[in-house]
């Protein structure tokens, strides 16, 4: 790829109408890959520009939090109640492939855009509505944040040091996912339009999101009728597998087939033939005592040591980095993971960066080049000409 016009999404126009993270998440995705994404915004901007500190700018006006998943995008506001701003909204609409709205069931069908109308503008337009709870059934009308779903889908049930101490993950992973599956159900629907000529809504939400990435702790249940619990640092299934203690700081250890399992404890000097530890089935049993003798071993020597020592035979094995190290780490910066971008007011800004390279490995993303977070209404004037030009 040497050309923004070969990005995967080139010439795809999605209006961005969501707020806080799940939308604009999806948003995100499809302009990293190309699509050019006008965000909606209302006269008050979205929710995440004031979720802070940290805050920068002179006069602190800038929270971080909202460049975490606005990156390639234009900014316009709208006040939908104003005949004028509908309008201008409603000539987006005739234009765009692709509309984004995370308002709760019901909300943008009482500000004038029901899917029928939206439908009646524009036929081929793909419709991608995202809720906490989903759009019908009993609690469907309930309002969905993150850290709610967390526990509700059974997330915190899982997570912490123990069951007295449901703890949520230290990120958005509902909001998130929920984006992820929201850009891949548009992209299903973009290639189907190819097919049938007609836009569809595709519809997900915060409880799937979570429910989606139960896997294998969703089928102890559905399956086993085995309720999970809180595993704290160590897996449930798998022993060992699992953070450890040194004598300097904790390791990572993954041992997820018995040739490894073999090669760890002859790399520590444990006898993997135990009758005790000899198969993984027993060794999660009694996964207590065989953690006790491994940082009985561990103890001896610094984190340094093991993971050389664990490189050496083979064990995946890793540190525990806090996030300025990851971003100082050549390895992400190898992967595109860090992204530079020229800001209207902070200058020159460094990102985290897409999770997709394709097969010339050349950028991040999809597109050459990437657009920093708009500033509220940045665009406000620059919409409006190319829509004036559009009819005229």
């Amino acid at each position: 790829m040497t050309d923004i016009d070969t990005a995967p999404l080139d010439g795809t126009l999605v209006l961005d109408l969501s707020r806080a993270v799940a939308g604009p998440q999806a948003g995100m995705m499809l302009g990293d890959m190309g699509a050019r994404v006008i965000k909606v915004e209302s006269l008050l901007g979205d929710d995440s520009r004031g979720w802070g500190p940290p805050f920068i700018g002179e006069n602190g006006e800038e929270a971080t939090y909202f460049y975490s998943v606005n990156r390639n995008k234009e900014s316009i506001t709208l006040d939908l109640k104003d005949p004028a701003d509908e309008d201008v909204l409603a000539r987006l609409v005739q234009r765009a492939d692709v509309l984004i709205e995370n308002f709760r069931t019901g909300v943008l069908a009482r500000l004038g855009f029901t899917t029928e109308r939206l439908h009646a503008l524009n036929p081929r337009l793909v419709i991608l509505s995202i809720t906490g709870f989903g759009h019908d059934g009993p609690e469907g009308q309930r309002a969905g944040y993150d850290q709610i779903l967390q526990g509700e889908a059974g997330l915190m049930s899982m997570t912490g040091p123990d069951d007295d101490h449901p703890t949520k993950v230290g990120v958005p992973i509902a909001d998130v996912l929920a984006g992820m599956n929201g850009a891949y159900g548009v992209l299903s629907a973009l290639l189907q339009r190819t097919r049938t000529g007609r836009g569809r809504v595709v519809r997900t939400s915060l409880l799937a999101a979570i429910v989606g990435a139960h896997t294998f702790q969703g089928t102890r249940w559905t399956v086993a009728k085995e309720v999970p619990r809180t595993a704290g640092v160590h897996h449930p299934a798998i022993s060992p597998y699992g953070m450890f203690q040194t004598a300097t700081a904790p390791v990572q250890v993954a041992c997820g087939s018995e040739s490894l399992w073999r090669a760890f404890a002859t790399a520590i000097g444990l006898d993997f033939a135990d009758p005790q530890f000899a198969v993984n089935q027993r060794r999660v049993v009694d996964r207590d005592t065989l953690t006790a003798r491994i940082e009985e071993v561990f103890a001896t020597a610094p984190a340094e040591h093991w993971l050389t020592l664990l490189e050496d035979a083979g064990v995946p094995a890793g540190k525990v980095r806090s996030l300025d190290d990851v971003y100082d780490w050549e390895q992400t910066r190898s992967q595109g993971l860090v992204i530079e971008v020229d800001h209207a007011t902070q200058g020159s800004l460094e990102l985290p960066g897409p999770t997709i390279r394709f097969d010339d490995n050349a950028h991040a993303g999809g597109r050459v080049g990437h657009l920093a977070p708009p500033l509220l209404g940045q665009h406000n004037d620059s919409v409006r000409a190319w829509l004036d030009g559009y009819a005229d």
